[in-house]
């Protein structure tokens, strides 16, 4: 997985950032933060709501993450990108313009 650590320190909350940059091409940054170990997934869905993507899904320790997204083979167009973590869930738009 492409998910590096970027902050060990607890968060007092769950939290999904906005994507940077937005719109972006061809790569870009999301950061998010979870405040107790548990198993995380985040995926990239089209606008039809069908999957393009599975950026995490594995047991994280509490902290704050990034995980670079970026595939040559998608259109441009909107996305959006979902944050599942136990009860948890936030999910954000993001733009691909070529």
């Amino acid at each position: 997985s492409n998910v590096k650590q970027v902050s060990s320190i607890v968060p007092a909350a769950f939290l999904l950032n906005q994507n940077f940059p937005n719109p972006f091409n061809p790569n870009t940054k999301i950061n998010f933060s979870i405040p107790k170990s548990s198993n995380t997934i985040l995926k990239v869905y089209n606008t039809n709501g069908i999957e393009v993507e599975t950026l995490v899904n594995q047991n994280l320790q509490a902290g704050t993450y990034s995980v670079d997204f970026g595939n040559s083979y998608l259109s441009s167009g909107i996305y959006f990108y979902t944050l599942t973590v136990g009860d948890f869930r936030d999910t954000k738009r993001m733009m691909l313009v070529k």
